[in-house]
Formats: structure tokens, sequence, C-alpha cells
């Protein structure tokens, strides 16, 4: 099984699929991860997502080892760094990850350089192909919230001086090309508006924002920037944190072991974004599921097929714990949804309309 490759940006081909490794350090051991790695790998996929902060839930014993163990795979299995396509992320202001660079408390040019030579020293490679702003350097509504408030802006770092350290960054050859995560219409305009004014910053080649069959808010707005400006979406969280597998909605409640269970009241991101008690989820989702099993698809085939068809979308960003999960999702690149499935699922979303902003 082989997954198709995009071209994400100028000598940058990208697989269709990319394995995040928010789990390795916590969820999974280092042998796990590595045969998780290899799996993906042995099947085509040659883009893989990281962040300084990960593994999630983040703690201080474990933040960094992502990164770590990714780069522990290359070097055990000896694959040519050009082989791989390595995304990681820089923390945004964060009151909580005391840990990391004590805040952080923003995206100053100190903080993007440490940050970036610390991903490298763990990850122990030369460079990084895409680095990308985790979330951004000002208030933004975010992880599910959906209503700005002017009252919670708060002085924020200039894009001018975020924009001159990832350039330097670039110029250095530590990193390739540089992505936004967690972003707005407004600020894809502004860095693409600042990086214009002056030669040597860099421009942006992707966006990486949630967008599932619960979660389609990049069509309102951002899809247009991106279009016209030649950005691609990398979506993650395509399966809503597993959500859209159906597992939590069994009679059982899920494996003890799903992430949602495991660290119920320990996530707060991932739990009042993904919240299994909200009716409008689960009705959701319950009827997505029936879509499937009336059009003979596992739902992993039709929550991932559906993200892939988007014509913005260079990469579906999906995370495994098991080999199982990592072949269903495999098997999802194979299928293609018709305009009668397509149908049902837009009349699904006029009634519930995206319950996992």
């Amino acid at each position: 099984m082989s997954v198709p490759i995009i071209n994400l940006a100028p000598n940058l081909p990208v697989s269709r699929l990319c394995l995040g490794t928010m789990t390795f350090g916590e969820q999974n051991s280092l042998s796990q991860s590595f045969r998780l790695l290899d799996e993906a790998f042995d099947a085509g996929i040659n883009f893989f997502d990281s962040a300084e902060m990960y593994p999630v839930p983040q703690r201080s014993e474990t933040q960094g080892r992502s990164e770590e163990y990714f780069g522990r795979w290359i070097r055990s299995r000896k694959i040519p760094r050009d082989r791989v396509v390595f995304s990681t992320k820089v923390a945004g202001p964060s009151g909580q990850m005391t840990w990391i660079r004590g805040g952080p408390k923003c995206l100053d040019s100190r903080n993007i350089t440490e940050a970036i030579n610390n991903s490298l020293h763990r990850a122990q490679i030369d460079y990084i192909d895409l680095y990308q702003i985790h979330w951004p350097d000002r208030y933004v509504p975010m992880f599910g919230e959906t209503e700005y408030d002017p009252k919670r802006q708060y002085d924020s770092i200039s894009l001018e001086e975020q924009l001159d350290a990832l350039g330097k960054a670039v110029d250095a050859g530590k990193v390739r090309y540089i992505g936004l995560s967690n972003e707005t219409p407004y600020g894809v305009m502004k860095f693409l508006q600042v990086a214009e004014k002056v030669a040597c910053y860099p421009k942006i080649v992707s966006v990486q924002n949630s967008y599932s069959l619960l979660c389609r808010t990049f069509d309102s707005g951002l899809a247009e920037c991106c279009h016209n400006e030649r950005i691609s979406l990398l979506a993650y969280s395509p399966l809503a944190m597993g959500i859209l597998s159906g597992k939590y909605f069994k009679q059982d409640g899920g494996p003890d072991a799903a992430r949602l269970n495991l660290f119920r009241g320990k996530y707060s991101e991932g739990e009042s974004r993904y919240n299994l008690s909200n009716s409008t989820i689960k009705a959701a989702t319950m009827e997505y599921l029936g879509i499937a099993e009336r059009h003979g698809l596992h739902p992993v085939s039709l929550a991932i097929a559906f993200v892939l068809r988007h014509p913005l979308v260079a990469s579906a960003i999906f995370g495994a714990t098991q080999s199982w999960q990592l072949q269903d999702t495999l098997r999802a690149c194979k299928v293609e949804l018709t305009c009668e499935v397509m149908a049902e699922i837009n009349r699904v979303h006029s009634r519930f309309t995206n319950p996992c902003p």
C-alpha cells in the first residue's frame, strides 16, 4: 500500500497522510513508536509532525520526547535525511507550561531561536523541513472557542520580529519552510502582508488547522485566503480525536486506553473541544456513522476520505497508538466518496454545523 505524494512547496514532496507523534513518549514507548514509524514509512508515509511541547497531555517530565523519539528512529534505521519530511512547532504564549522557556511568555526572537535550536538538539538533526508557530502570539479564540472578545487582546510580539527570527533560521539552514497553526484569516493575511514588504522574510507555505466532519470552520474565510495565496491546509484531528471512529459511543464507552478515557480530567484542551457529553457532538457522529454503514464504508475511511478530498488539503495529520489504527487510516487513502455520500454528509452538516470548532 503506497500513500500518494503531493508537493507542499518546491522540493518538498509530502505524503497525503502525515503521522503525528503527539503520543510518542506518553501513550507509546520508544519501541512502540519505532514500530509505528516503521509501518508508516514502509507504507509510503514520508511526512511526520511533532512539536516542542509534545507528547500530550503536556508534562515537564515528558516534554520533548516526541521529537527525541523521531530523531532516534531516523538514526536507528539509518534513514537518509532527505527521505523524510519532519515538521515541528514552537509553542506560543502559555502561562501553564512553565517548563518551556519559563512560560513561554512570548514569541520574540530569543524564544523562537531557542526553540528551534532545542528541537534540532532533541531530534539530533541538522535541519527542520517545516517549522510552524503552534498558536499565535496574540489573543485568538481557539481550541473550542468561537467568539472573539476584543477585551482579551494583549500586547504581542510584532510579526516583523517573528518573521525576522524565522528568516534567520532559514538563512542559517536550520529550517527549510515555515507555516502557521491554529491561525485565522486575519493572521494568515497579515503574515503574508509583512513578508511581502521585506525580501528576506520567508513566505508562509502552510497552515495547520483542525478539519474534519465535525469541524469545517476552515471553509468559512480561511479557505479563500489559502486558495488565493497558494497556501496548503495541513488538516489535524481528521477523526476529531477518535470520536469519528465511533468508539466512544459504543455501549462500553470505548477502550480504557482511548485518549479521552485514559486522560479524563487531565487534558483540558482536548476535552473542552471534544466533549463526549455534548449531545450535538454525539448526534452528529451517530449520523456520520450511519452514512458509513449504509454505504459499506469503515467510519475511519469516511472521515479521512472526506478530509483528503478537499482541494486545499495537502495532508491529513493523524495519530495512532496501535498498528491496526494505522492500517485503518492507510486504507482510507484508497476510498473515494461518491456524490451521493457527499450529499448525505452535507445534509448532516447543515443540521449539526461544526460541533467541534
